[in-house]
């Protein structure tokens, strides 16, 4: 998800909230999915990547650098780093 971020940000000129809506809500309608996926609603899967930075427009210019801190799939946590920096 980042490097995509990444790319769509640097290399298509989007903002980081443009980047993220189109990796996101986007992706689940082209997909015809958004019934179920692609943005936190009740009634959909909780779905969601967390990562530590202070602020959501820092993610795509970190290429190469995983800030993943969770991942949550249907709701429940699959991945949680062992570090933190807080």
């Amino acid at each position: 998800m980042p490097m995509i971020l990444s790319l769509a940000c640097t290399q298509l000129r989007m903002t980081p909230a443009e980047a993220i809506t189109a990796a996101t809500i986007n992706a689940a309608c082209a997909l015809r999915r958004e019934k179920q996926v692609g943005s936190l609603e009740v009634g959909k899967q909780a779905d969601v990547a967390v990562f530590e930075v202070a602020d959501y427009r820092e993610i795509p210019y970190y290429f190469g650098v995983n800030h993943c801190w969770m991942t949550i799939k249907r709701g429940r946590v699959i991945h949680a780093a062992k570090d933190s920096k807080s």
